[in-house]
């Protein structure tokens, strides 16, 4: 396979999405509109009337229903995919569990937005981050281009590693911005992903199986400790396809990206599509003398602690770190903060025996709600301006 890079289009994130998905060609699909998910699956299910993939749409009554729908089918052994957000996200919130307590590699892209109430349309963290233990693979686009990567990416990895995966963009700020992107050719894309053989099927006449029993005292623990060696193996995973998929397409993702951390003295953590205004305002400052650089955090769940650890000990000037999170964990710190000083202090020091470094962190929640973030405003936490938690 070879780098293909000549096929550009504009697409916005969820045509991205509907995109990657045509060439995926999943063979379930299972659907309900919610703002800013709905054009997503109104794209792909133009798709399937227009004869251009044969997937088998589901028009079912509720988000709940979706993801019942998508269990039964990847149960069944086909290839599943779906997509959701906000109020409809936290509808389907019991079947997430029952998704990955299954080991079913369903694809689930999310538009995140605020949840009510009070009631917002709008993009923020809310929806997603409010089901980070529920046991799904949870990886984060800053862009469409990252959207169409990481839809083609996301479906590989959960059938590698028999997890439920979510790709997760921003509502609107990505879901509904246009960029020029880089398509790979069909076959490439079908090439790369192969043929879904699942280990077991309830179609599988010769082979029977359960899924879903009765799990007492006796046996319940013992599902949990799979399912979370399950999920600890998915890091490597991750590289590995990533790598792969750098060599189709040229471009390069992992588990996080660090950008011009090298000499930093102040490094910004986030997540998602604040992370393109962040990159301008770093070199808006590098310009003016000051020593700043920025960790984007790409795979949150499984979290990288190890490798997010030793990354900000790589940089070895580095006296602050800003932690910015679209989302709130109310009576608790930030999901985001929460992650990063796990990385830095709750787990065992690195070889390098830093674990003491004693680094200024400091939370910031922005975006709540859709409110916009200006780079001046991103500018000014770099040089010391704001000194506040929340960024409004």
């Amino acid at each position: 396979m070879t780098k293909n890079t000549k096929n550009k289009l504009a697409l916005t994130g969820g045509y991205a999405a509907a995109y990657a998905l045509r060439q995926i060609e999943p063979d379930v699909m299972p659907i309900y509109p919610i703002t800013p998910q709905t054009p997503i699956i109104e794209t792909y299910a133009k798709f399937v009337a227009d004869g251009e993939v044969e997937t088998e749409i589901i028009e079912v009554e509720s988000e709940h229903s979706a993801m019942s729908a998508a269990i039964g089918a990847s149960a069944a052994g086909a290839r599943t995919a779906t997509a959701t957000s906000s109020q409809g996200f936290a509808y389907m919130h019991e079947m997430l569990y029952v998704a990955s307590g299954m080991r079913l590699p369903i694809l689930m892209v999310v538009a995140a937005r605020a949840l009510s109430a009070p009631l917002s349309i709008h993009g923020d963290h809310s929806d997603v981050m409010g089901s980070r233990d529920s046991g799904w693979v949870q990886i984060f686009c800053e862009n469409p281009q990252e959207v169409y990567d990481k839809t083609i990416i996301g479906m590989k990895l959960a059938e590698r590693v028999g997890l439920p995966v979510m790709v997760i963009m921003d509502g609107f700020n990505t879901s509904h911005s246009v960029e020029n992107l880089e398509i790979l050719d069909a076959k490439i894309v079908k090439k790369f992903i192969g043929e879904y053989q699942p280990e077991h099927s309830l179609l599988d006449i010769e082979n029977p199986v359960t899924f879903g029993p009765v799990a007492l005292q006796e046996s319940y623990f013992e599902f949990k400790i799979d399912q979370e060696e399950a999920m600890g193996k998915v890091s490597e995973e991750y590289r590995k396809i990533t790598e792969e998929f750098e060599k189709i397409s040229g471009r390069k993702y992992g588990l996080f990206e660090e950008y011009q951390t090298e000499d930093a003295e102040k490094v910004l953590a986030l997540i998602g599509s604040v992370a393109g205004t962040a990159k301008d305002a770093i070199d808006e400052l590098r310009k003016k003398g000051e020593k700043v650089g920025l960790v984007k955090i790409e795979l949150f769940r499984p979290f990288p602690f190890d490798a997010c650890r030793d990354a900000i000990h790589r940089v070895l000037g580095v006296k602050e770190i800003i932690v910015m999170d679209r989302a709130q964990s109310i009576g608790s710190h930030p999901p985001l903060y929460s992650e990063i000083i796990n990385s830095l202090y709750q787990i065992p020091a690195s070889p390098a025996g830093r674990q003491d470094t004693k680094y200024q962190i400091r939370s910031v929640v922005y975006g709540l709600g859709g409110r916009d973030v200006f780079k001046k405003q991103i500018e000014k936490i770099l040089e010391g301006k704001f000194d506040g938690k929340y960024l409004t």
